[in-house]
């Protein structure tokens, strides 16, 4: 793992709803070209967590920074002050974040959806923007789809067009949660495929997902949380393939 200074850090993050708490005292580094999986039972907090990181959630206690930047926050006097919305939108652009649901805009092709971003947040030349969103529809596989809409793409094309549209802001870091879940079993492979050329790129990820045969190939860290604790981590083949607690070895059990 590199030596330096982490791209993702966060720092005692924790998070409650309803006086319920979701995340507690979450601490992970991610380096610059890692990828580190989340994985763990549904409400083990690891979609909250990862919500954190672009501050789409504001944690209650701790701090996350992406590429050395205080995410939603400004340090003043050893003191966090939470930063207007416009300064935290700006911020937000080191992390690009795909859901389980695709949320394209219906009314605009595949190709407006990739650009649409860029042109609107950036202000960026349409012809420029234009030219780069066709190269992102084809590092995904979908050159021959730029000017279908949503409703005209499969479950895994729509994947794939949000996976581009995300990418359009050029990221420092790309959060996936549960990406193939609402997926089609059919379909996933497709979606998959597209995440390990970006891991071979050396994108640095961070992945929530279920997804145990990608996370052995892929993730250079396994995180495994369970009632928002990160509970074991360590390399795929030990945390999926050797797992010390009992926690962890139930659910690789029931999932595998």
């Amino acid at each position: 793992m590199s030596r330096q200074a982490p791209i993702v850090e966060a720092r005692g993050v924790e998070k409650s709803f309803g006086g319920v708490p979701v995340l507690q005292d979450i601490t992970l580094d991610v380096a610059a070209g890692e990828v580190v999986c989340l994985l763990g039972p549904s409400g083990s907090g690891k979609s909250t967590f990862l919500r954190c990181v672009n501050h789409l959630e504001t944690p209650d206690r701790g701090y996350v920074k992406v590429g050395g930047e205080y995410i939603g926050y400004r340090e003043k006097q050893g003191r966090l002050y939470e930063l207007k919305a416009r300064e935290v939108a700006r911020r937000r652009r080191k992390t690009g974040m795909v859901f389980q649901r695709f949320n394209l805009f219906p009314h605009l092709t595949a190709l407006e959806n990739v650009m649409e971003a860029p042109l609107r947040c950036l202000h960026r030349p349409r012809a420029a923007v234009a030219e780069e969103g066709r190269a992102l529809l084809a590092r995904v596989g979908l050159a021959d789809r730029a000017d279908y809409y949503p409703a005209q793409l499969s479950g895994g094309q729509s994947q794939r067009v949000a996976i581009a549209r995300a990418l359009a802001m050029n990221p420092e870091v790309m959060l996936f949660d549960e990406p193939t879940s609402a997926l089609d079993p059919e379909l996933v492979g497709e979606v998959l495929d597209v995440m390990r050329g970006l891991a071979k790129s050396g994108m640095t990820m961070v992945v929530v997902t279920h997804e145990l045969g990608f996370a052995r190939e892929v993730c250079d860290r396994v995180a495994f949380m369970d009632h928002g604790v990160i509970i074991e981590q360590g390399p795929p083949e030990d945390v999926i393939g050797r797992p010390r607690l009992e926690r962890t070895k139930r659910f690789m059990r029931m999932v595998k």
